[in-house]
């Protein structure tokens, strides 16, 4: 779905604009370290829970209301993991667009949640161990990787 803000942005500057969008990403990896992906409904492609920020959000805030909204799963964000440039993206409509995306580790406030196809961006949602994948694009595969560098880097050792 596009925000209310973009397709305003849109109208003003035409279908050919290249725009430049903040968005974040989620890499949810459970106890068992699977990774949470969805598979979109405009693309059909396996991907990262990913959003585009409302004006004023902060960004933790909307990578935690992107994955609800997508998946019906609540989550704790552990850390801003990764921030990349996306590619130049053509979406389904022809509308150009190219992302600051802010990726952040996180995990289920409740183990217990069922993820599920919670809205009409996603046509299934699943948990994939890192090491198998279903196909998705290198970027999120990058992304991904990013994440859990992170958290190596991000292991306490004390002296």
């Amino acid at each position: 779905m596009i925000p209310d803000f973009v397709a305003a942005l849109r109208a003003a500057v035409g279908p050919n604009h290249l725009l430049w969008l903040p968005g974040v990403n989620a890499i949810v990896r459970d106890a068992e370290g699977r990774v949470l992906l969805h598979r979109r409904s405009d693309t059909g492609e396996w991907s990262l829970l990913s959003g585009i920020l409302d004006p004023g959000e902060q960004p933790a805030a909307g990578v935690v209301r992107e994955v609800k909204e997508e998946t019906g799963v609540q989550v704790v964000v552990e850390r801003l993991a990764a921030v990349t440039v996306s590619p130049e993206v053509r979406h389904p409509g022809g509308d150009r667009a190219r992302y600051l995306e802010l990726v952040f580790a996180c995990r289920p406030a409740d183990p217990g949640q069922v993820a599920r196809a919670a809205d009409d961006e996603s046509l299934e949602v699943g948990w994939f161990m890192p090491d198998a994948l279903p196909p998705v694009r290198a970027s999120v595969r990058e992304r991904i990787a990013l994440a859990l560098a992170a958290e190596q880097r991000a292991v306490f050792t004390p002296a």
